[in-house]
């Protein structure tokens, strides 16, 4: 079918007019500021305000977005999960915002905060486009913030956690502004995935975000990824020695956001030699990224969990799931998980786990092909224990979900993978189906229509069609077979905290 011709729609904010299009039943603004561009004297500070504009701010194209370089993968069409790159430009701390176009009021609104390990990804994906969501009476938001060196860098003379500052004031921004829009600001969901959902399961826990938002969706995402301060600034003089500054605010500030680049990409290499293990031995990162969110701060005062059994978050709803094979996306189409040996499967899981061999062994080393055993323990390690324990310390209500639908891709064994969920639940299946495509020629439409549905449901008045999960009763809904099962406690439990 012909895309609908775009019909010009415009509304007043305190800040100033701005213009967006009508396509269908569907009213879009793109670009949307929700602070103040990130530039100059500012760079390296807290979000600050809007300024006021005059006439009518034209909302109607993607815009800039955080400085980064993506990396693909071997036969992957990434594009659709993390967007085409670096659009350069300072206006990029903005949002895009759909809506349904009949002009209704009080609807329930979806904030969506973008993955990619803190160094890419953008609102703009088209996986994530956001039109299914208006059309099914959701007000939906998607977020750019800060990445890297300017959000995720824990600078001396900088404030920290400047990304997740960014995503609060992007709430308040909501909070604020959301009703002109249709949508009901006490109704709010925040939602992504990956470091977005990491992200936002550190928010749950944050004093600055309490009250921004009733419902969290935590896809593939927990609150174990944060890194004391101390441990952190071992990155910042790495990466300041590689640029050749000062490992201070003057330093970094002398380094232009795109000629960073190349030494983020370098010391974000595997073989770069650089310990973040913890006090306790262990890297909660496992190398994944080097750059992610620190605790110790007015942001996170304690590590999460620790600050989930004080109470914190027990007025948001909670959804979190994982999917069943979460590392393929990584071992996979790289060959990893076929070549890796005995010892490098050691080496490997040793710089973030000082129990490897226990670990290897409990997951089957000896049994199986050591590249596979090492998939499965980190599937566990990395992401599927750890939102467990998330689940188990949250003191709202909690529900746990697990992906298991395993794509065709590379012989079929690419599998319930990191990111397969995503066009699910944006009932996008057209963004990520092809040759390239990260689930192949034929997914079923049907999981599609109801994974989304599920997700619309859960925004709009926070129900959900199995029972909660607790330490004791750990009921997970199985979304690709519609069951829930009573899991056992996993191998992992012994290894993590």
């Amino acid at each position: 079918m012909p895309e609908l011709p775009a019909q010009p729609v415009q509304l007043t904010l305190p800040a100033g007019a701005v213009r967006g299009e009508q396509r269908g039943a569907v009213e879009r603004f793109t670009g949307i500021p929700y602070a103040a561009p990130p530039v100059g004297a500012h760079r390296f500070e807290p979000p600050r305000p809007v300024r006021p504009w005059t006439g009518v701010r034209d909302c109607t194209a993607p815009g800039p977005n955080a400085p980064q370089r993506g990396r693909g993968l071997p036969g992957l069409d990434v594009a659709p999960l993390i967007g085409s790159g670096w659009t350069p430009g300072g206006d990029y701390l903005t949002l895009d915002l759909l809506r349904p176009a009949h002009g209704a009021s009080g609807l329930p609104v979806m904030v969506w905060i973008h993955g990619g390990g803190f160094l890419v990804g953008s609102k703009n994906a088209s996986v994530q486009d956001g039109a299914t969501f208006a059309r099914d009476g959701v007000v939906y938001v998607a977020i750019n913030y800060r990445l890297g060196v300017d959000g995720f860098l824990p600078v001396p003379g900088v404030p920290t956690n400047l990304g997740l500052r960014d995503m609060i004031a992007a709430l308040g921004w909501v909070r604020d502004h959301i009703a002109l829009f249709g949508g009901d600001p006490d109704n709010v969901t925040v939602f992504g995935e990956s470091a977005g959902a990491m992200a936002i399961a550190d928010l749950v826990s944050s004093p600055l975000a309490a009250g921004l938002f009733r419902r969290a969706v935590i896809q593939s995402g927990h609150g174990a990824m944060t890194r004391e301060i101390p441990v952190a600034q071992r990155l910042v003089r790495k990466l300041a020695k590689l640029l050749r500054v000062a490992p201070d605010r003057a330093g970094f500030a002398s380094v232009a956001p795109g000629d960073a680049l190349d030494a983020v990409e370098k010391i974000s290499l595997p073989t770069t030699r650089l310990n973040l293990r913890g006090s306790d031995g262990r890297e909660p990162v496992f190398g994944i990224s080097r750059f992610v969110p620190v605790h110790g701060d007015d942001v996170l005062p304690d590590r999460p969990l620790e600050a989930l059994k004080k109470g914190a978050g027990s007025q948001v709803d909670v959804l979190i799931g994982t999917n069943a094979e979460e590392m393929n996306l990584y071992l996979v189409p790289t060959g990893v998980r076929e070549k890796v040996g005995r010892a490098l499967a050691w080496l490997v899981l040793r710089r973030s786990q000082p129990n490897a061999w226990a670990v290897l062994k409990a997951y089957g080393l000896g049994r199986d092909r050591p590249g596979r055993v090492l998939a499965r323990a980190l599937n566990d390690l990395v992401f599927r224990w750890p939102a467990r324990r998330f689940a188990e310390e949250h003191q709202g209500r909690t529900w746990m979900y697990e992906f298991d639908w395993r794509s065709p891709r590379y012989g079929g064994e690419l599998g319930a993978a990191h990111g397969v969920e995503l066009p699910f639940v944006f009932d996008s299946l057209a963004s990520c189906t092809g040759p390239e495509g990260l689930l192949g020629e034929d997914p079923p439409q049907e999981l599609a229509t109801r994974v989304h549905r599920i997700w619309v449901e859960f925004a709009r008045d926070g129900t959900l069609p199995w029972p909660e999960f607790t330490r004791e009763s750990r009921h997970v809904h199985q979304l690709g077979q519609d069951r829930t099962v009573d899991e056992p406690v996993m191998p992992a439990a012994r290894f993590l905290p």
